[in-house]
């Protein structure tokens, strides 16, 4: 079973390396797309779910069903782009979603900074559920992103996560938003 799964993930993740030879191709461009929705297991999809969930359906109304989809693969298309400008060499597959829904993050900071996001907070074996500013929020994800990419470049860290994916996907996020976000309608009293 799991040399059958590795093929598949071979075969419609992203290899850098492959990308890099091939160009464009309309089998890489292919690629590009099936690799956002495949998850290297369990833990992976739901933590992405999650975010999506938090995230995803207040941007999603600002923009529409349509125009969200669009979003979502353009930050996931530019998110894995920045992962294969960081490791052009690599023959590792490169897929999950996380790209795509750091670019929803960038575009919930834009669009809902002043916003509230529940948190989990542990203090030892303390657990308290505390309303942060998507602002603090986002932007903590956003540095612990860039600290781990910068520390990846010279080895510091562990490999399997596309840090820069995250970063790729979420600036995009933030500059592309207001191409497709609906503005607010306030209503007349």
């Amino acid at each position: 079973m799991g040399r059958y799964v590795d093929y598949f993930i071979y075969s419609h993740g992203v290899i850098p390396a492959q990308l890099v030879d091939a160009g464009l191709t309309a089998d890489q461009m292919a690629r590009l797309t099936t690799a956002m929705f495949l998850h290297g297991g369990w833990f992976h999809v739901l933590s992405n779910m999650l975010y999506l969930w938090i995230f995803g359906d207040n941007v999603e109304d600002r923009m529409g069903h349509f125009k969200y989809l669009v979003f979502y693969l353009l930050t996931g298309y530019i998110a894995t782009i920045a992962h294969v400008l960081y490791t052009p060499m690599s023959k590792s597959p490169l897929i999950g979603a996380s790209g795509a829904i750091a670019g929803v993050l960038g575009a919930y900071l834009i669009l809902f900074p002043g916003a509230r996001v529940l948190t989990l907070i542990f203090v030892f074996i303390f657990i308290q559920v505390v309303p942060i500013p998507a602002v603090i929020f986002l932007g903590i994800w956003f540095i612990l992103q860039v600290l781990n990419g910068t520390a990846g470049l010279s080895g510091q860290v562990a490999q399997g996560v596309a840090f820069w994916a995250h970063i790729g996907g979420f600036v995009a996020g933030m500059l592309l938003v207001k191409l497709f976000a609906r503005r607010r309608r306030y209503a007349n009293y």
